[in-house]
């Protein structure tokens, strides 16, 4: 007799389906938060490396902060490749995904692309910048993670905004996290990103052990209410020190919370919102 799958084997298989959802041409997505310090570029990295790791297509994730942004030091520790402004100034010359490969750092699967590490620069990074690397990557990758700055004003966040196709929003499990994700949602909206907002991930991300000072389940009901899906993301002692992120090292319940995630990301290519350009 054949008993046929387990209920176990069955969940896997549909979210292994799920997950390896169909692209069509590059879709973008951004990663925000009006807060630092609640677990975005580290939300975008595990997103990345979960993507990557399922997926048979090119994943790549973009460090589009202005001010120094942290992502590919989170990815390859030491390591660093070229960065989005060296990109920049050779953009002209990028033609195959060899080219573009010798500006990026290798982290498992995902390719990364660092962001300028210059002060001097960070003004010169402006919305015209950010699409013309979006450009570049837009047509040797199927899907483009961004780690966005934290200024919702900043130029280069507004060609963010534009040409993305998904948002995720990443919020910490305290009650000035909760406050800004919930500002971050309503000047989304009040600027015409209201559908990007309706098709949104929330992510609460809890960078430190529960106090139980704040009411999860409350805040997660308030995303439930405005975002497509919402994912908690526990404590997890190796991605709190702030260090290289290596998967071997996260808890079990981390790996199965950003599985969860990037299924809920992936379920979104299959209707991806309105180009906004």
């Amino acid at each position: 007799m054949n008993p046929g799958l387990s209920a176990a084997e069955q969940r896997e298989r549909d979210v292994m389906r799920r997950i390896v959802t169909p692209v069509e041409g590059c879709h973008r997505i951004a990663v925000i938060s009006l807060k630092g310090g609640v677990g975005k570029t580290t939300t975008t990295a595990c997103l990345g490396l979960t993507l990557a790791q399922h997926r048979g297509d090119r994943v790549v994730a973009l460090d589009a902060n202005p001010d120094s942004g942290t992502l590919a030091e989170r990815l390859t520790g030491g390591e660093r490749g070229r960065s989005v402004s060296d990109l920049l100034a050779d953009v002209g010359d990028v033609r195959s995904f060899t080219d573009i490969a010798s500006y990026t750092s290798l982290a498992e699967r995902l390719q990364v692309l660092g962001s300028q590490q210059q002060p001097e620069m960070s003004e010169a990074f402006d919305e015209n910048s950010y699409r013309a690397v979006d450009e570049v990557l837009a047509r040797f990758f199927n899907i483009v993670l961004v780690d966005s700055g934290t200024g919702l004003l900043h130029s280069a966040m507004t060609g963010t905004l534009r040409l993305a196709n998904s948002l995720v929003v990443v919020a910490g499990p305290t009650v000035d996290g909760a406050g800004r994700a919930a500002k971050t949602l309503d000047w989304l909206v009040v600027h015409g990103y209201g559908e990007l907002v309706a098709r949104s991930v929330a992510v609460i991300s809890s960078l430190r052990p529960d106090t139980g000072d704040v009411n999860v389940a409350l805040l997660r009901n308030h995303f439930t209410a405005r975002c497509r899906r919402v994912v908690e993301i526990p404590y997890d002692p190796h991605l709190a020190t702030g260090g290289r992120i290596d998967r071997a090292e996260w808890q079990r319940p981390t790996a199965e919370a950003f599985l969860a995630a990037a299924v809920a990301v992936a379920e979104g290519f299959a209707h991806p919102a309105g180009d906004t350009r």
